[in-house]
């Protein structure tokens, strides 16, 4: 296990053994943030999901009210109108099969969002491998198979943040950044939790959340009181 530094032990010292209220939780991330740059803060979710099973599995996205303070850069591979409509809402690469060809030739992968329309799916399925493994893969779960393309891309370049559980029942998600206002920091925290207890399996029994923690890139873990953010 490798050693922690000293302003991470340092900051572990002033959090204490017990669930913090959300607002609190925020104010001492700010506290004891010792980095000189601007560090992402970070939700972690543990659901009492078993994501083998497909009726548990819990995925979602949700627009955070104050974006994630990372402007994504958006390919929309489209065909006919639907380039013109991707280019003025704003996306960064706008093509159809010649965008297809260049990632197979170049390996290209400039850009953290895919979206397509469905009548370019047979073209971007032959991307799945490539695609599928960085998380790019357009999907219409997550809203990124859709001929709604201003829709989509307005979202994501407001802060559209698309979540899913893992193989352990975890969900994770970079949701503000630590020089954003505590409240606006509260509000994002709480429309993405918000947005995951929206979408409890139906099957499920019992309890939902197991915990929720925040962080920030440089630090420890502090841990939230549920109850508050189910109520």
């Amino acid at each position: 296990m490798s050693k922690r530094g000293k302003a991470y032990l340092t900051a572990k010292e002033k959090i204490e053994a017990r669930e913090y209220v959300l607002k609190d939780a925020v104010a001492l991330l700010k506290e004891i943030k010792a980095s000189k740059f601007d560090e992402s803060v970070d939700a972690s979710i543990r659901l009492s999901v078993d994501p083998k099973y497909p009726e548990q599995m819990v995925r979602g996205t949700v627009v955070l009210p104050h974006g994630t303070g990372k402007v994504k850069r958006v390919l929309v591979i489209a065909s006919g109108e639907k380039q013109k409509e991707a280019s003025e809402a704003g996306a960064d690469f706008v093509g159809g099969e010649e965008i297809v060809e260049k990632i197979q030739k170049e390996n290209w992968f400039d850009y953290d969002v895919v979206i397509s329309t469905p009548d370019m799916m047979k073209s971007v399925g032959k991307l799945g491998k490539s695609l599928g493994t960085k998380g790019l893969m357009p999907s219409p779960k997550a809203g990124t198979v859709t001929f709604n393309v201003k829709e989509a891309v307005s979202d994501i370049k407001k802060g559209r943040v698309e979540f899913r559980v893992d193989k352990s029942g975890i969900i994770n998600s970079s949701i503000a950044k630590l020089s954003f206002d505590s409240e606006k920091i509260v509000e994002n925290s709480k429309a993405f939790i918000g947005a995951i207890l929206k979408v409890r399996p139906a099957t499920l029994k019992g309890k939902y959340v197991k915990s929720v923690y925040i962080s920030s890139t440089m630090s420890p873990s502090i841990k939230i009181n549920i109850q508050e953010l189910e109520g």
